[in-house]
């Protein structure tokens, strides 16, 4: 199972707390997903006996641990306040960390992630970047303080999947002691699979499962297919051939 700055968490699934129908049928997904982790943005929440009271006991009862996220900031400053917030409101120094760059794609400032990166880590943060999968950019990460890197599949809520296979696959080898998460994009249980396949430690959801038909239903499909995914992993699968191969054997059998 995953570890993230030394906790281990017992799940390969992170899933979002937005989007849901009613907070029954969010609590009901994150039964049947299993997910070990609940991301919540900190615009939902608020102190005392304000609107946000009712949603943060509810996902105190999930019994997962919290990432808080920084959705929606489009710059280094507002990043690091929203950060802060969190830190007070959930008392974690965990932060999901998203500075937009691009409002349509939502595709991340990298300029601006890594000083908010920096400034977070200097602070005492441990630091979850929503970041793509550029090499120069998460070896700045890293270099930041970041233990953990969450590369986008596609953009967020596109249901595209993994768009760029061949940089993902690099960036599982350059970074082979680093956790890796695939964040965002992911659509089917199947696309879920295919980044565990590729070595990734965790996928984290939240469209996929919030705007599905039957978001509870869809939450078991994609933690089974990350089951699916690790054992696949670990067993040592073949490699694909250009040609085919019979499966059962031809020698001593007779032939006319």
């Amino acid at each position: 199972m995953p570890v993230f700055y030394g906790k281990e968490v017992a799940s390969r699934m992170m899933l979002g707390t937005a989007q849901y129908p009613s907070p029954a049928i969010l609590a009901d997904a994150f039964r049947r997903s299993g997910a070990g982790i609940a991301t919540v943005s900190v615009r939902r929440e608020a102190g005392g006996d304000q609107a946000g009271q009712a949603f943060w006991n509810l996902i105190q009862e999930l019994g997962v641990a919290i990432l808080p996220n920084t959705a929606g900031c489009h710059s280094v400053r507002e990043a690091i306040t929203t950060a802060q917030m969190a830190r007070e409101l959930f008392d974690t120094n965990w932060i999901k960390l998203e500075v937009i760059g691009h409002s349509d794609t939502l595709q991340p400032d990298p300029f601006g992630l890594v000083e908010a990166a920096q400034a977070l880590s200097d602070d005492g943060f441990e630091v979850f970047p929503y970041c793509t999968e550029d090499l120069v950019l998460c070896e700045r990460l890293v270099k930041a303080g970041c233990q953990v890197l969450m590369p986008w599949g596609a953009p967020i809520g596109t249901g595209l999947g993994l768009n760029n296979l061949y940089g993902l696959r690099s960036l599982r080898a350059h970074f082979p002691d680093t956790p890796l998460v695939v964040d965002a994009g992911l659509g089917l249980p199947s696309q879920a699979a295919h980044a565990i396949e590729l070595g990734y430690d965790a996928v984290l959801l939240n469209t996929a499962v919030a705007k599905a038909g039957d978001p509870a239903a869809m939450a078991e499909g994609f933690a089974k297919a990350v089951e699916a995914g690790a054992l696949a992993a670990t067993a040592d699968p073949m490699e694909p051939r250009d040609m085919a191969a019979p499966s059962t054997p031809v020698l001593g059998m007779p032939f006319s």
